[in-house]
């Protein structure tokens, strides 16, 4: 379970992240649901992109910093993959 830790806090660091940013930026919303799909996924590649960077976040021990870095990396990876599939999925339905 330890090793799916880290993954399991970026999905839904993710979602919360994708949320945010459609609360934030409410003409790209795409709905609480389509916010949580898109943070969800947008956490799972955040997380997977940090671990490329060289950034670990699933080095084995959950401690703070490999949880904050799991949050970050989720939360900011959910965020941004909504912010670009917002006026994708706007521009399609016009």
């Amino acid at each position: 379970m330890e090793r799916w830790l880290p993954l399991i806090i970026q999905l839904v660091s993710g979602a919360i992240g994708g949320n945010a940013a459609g609360a934030l930026l409410k003409n790209q919303s795409l709905g609480t649901v389509g916010n949580s799909i898109a943070g969800i996924v947008g956490g799972g590649l955040g997380g997977f992109l940090l671990g490329l960077a060289g950034i670990a976040t699933g080095s084995g021990g959950m401690d703070i910093g490999g949880i904050a870095v799991s949050v970050a990396g989720g939360g900011v990876g959910g965020g941004v993959l909504m912010i670009i599939i917002g006026p994708i999925k706007k521009a399609l339905g016009k």
